[in-house]
């Protein structure tokens, strides 16, 4: 039997080609006007390699397990996490959502990056308060077009500064990205063994350099399985040896780990479960 999920609002917009190479995506997401289940108001995110900001627009919310809440128009900063977490919204919410790539936003504040490894916390007390200024203009907004409007205009000529004026990086997957952040990291600086290399990997990115590889292959093969699964062939075996997994196990392994979940019950429950959203409209 096919399960009907509610109309909620769960949609990823891309960022303007300038930013490609700082932000990852943004995440729209309305529960407004819609009656929803207490286990469909929760949300649930793997671990990941971005950091992000979020405007609790309307409604408030709490990271379960911790107590932590946010409260309608606050602005929520979160690092990059090396466990899947789940929050709760007590009643209905309007949420924005920036994804930055973590050395992006380490470049634009020059925050070590490995020190917000799991955090969250209002993002004018992690980011200063020029960041207090852009989450006033973006609450005040009419709309969710407006209010990516107005973050992209701030962080555009920011961005452009600096990355020292070079062109712009084009959209690349994560796999691409982490290999062009292992050579930059390198690349850099007087000292250039191996153990400085990734020093400078944890500083921009708050990972090692082993996670993020990690992080990265789960992501590719969570997408071609899903791409699979939608065409009527899906071979998870097939999945895990293409993506350089020894084996369907090693896969199932390392997804339940950094997910929650196999890939087998992922695909099931992003298709089933209201609070999968994240996962259904990323992967």
């Amino acid at each position: 039997m096919t399960t009907v999920l509610p109309p909620t609002l769960a949609r990823l917009v891309a960022p303007r080609v300038p930013l490609a190479s700082c932000i990852r995506g943004y995440m729209l997401r309305s529960t407004l006007d819609v009656p929803l289940t207490a286990g469909q108001r929760l949300n649930r995110f793997p671990a990941t390699p971005l950091c992000s900001i979020t405007w609790m627009i309307v409604g408030s919310g709490e990271l379960v397990g911790s107590g932590a809440v946010a409260r309608q128009g606050d602005a929520i900063f979160s690092g990059p996490h090396t466990q899947p977490f789940t929050t709760r919204n007590p009643g209905p919410v309007h949420t924005l959502t920036v994804l930055f790539l973590a050395d992006a936003l380490h470049a634009l504040t020059g925050l070590d990056m490995a020190a917000q490894l799991d955090t969250m916390a209002a993002a004018h007390d992690v980011l200063g308060d020029e960041w207090r200024a852009i989450s006033a203009a973006v609450m005040a907004a009419p709309h969710d077009d407006a209010r990516i409007r107005i973050v992209e205009d701030w962080l555009e000529p920011r961005w452009h500064a600096a990355r020292g004026g070079t062109a712009p990086d084009a959209w690349r997957p994560a796999r691409d990205w982490v290999q062009a952040l292992a050579v930059r990291a390198a690349a850099t600086g007087a000292g250039r063994s191996a153990r400085m290399a990734e020093r400078r990997v944890r500083a921009w990115a708050g990972h090692p350099l082993r996670t993020l590889r990690r992080l990265a292959r789960v992501e590719e093969s969570m997408l071609a399985a899903r791409e699979e699964h939608q065409a009527g062939n899906m071979s998870l075996s097939d999945v895990a040896l293409r993506s350089g997994y020894s084996d369907q196990a090693h896969l199932s392994r390392e997804a339940r780990e950094l997910t929650g979940n196999s890939p087998r019950e992922l695909i099931r429950l992003v298709q089933t479960d209201e609070s999968y959203w994240p996962y259904r409209i990323w992967w």
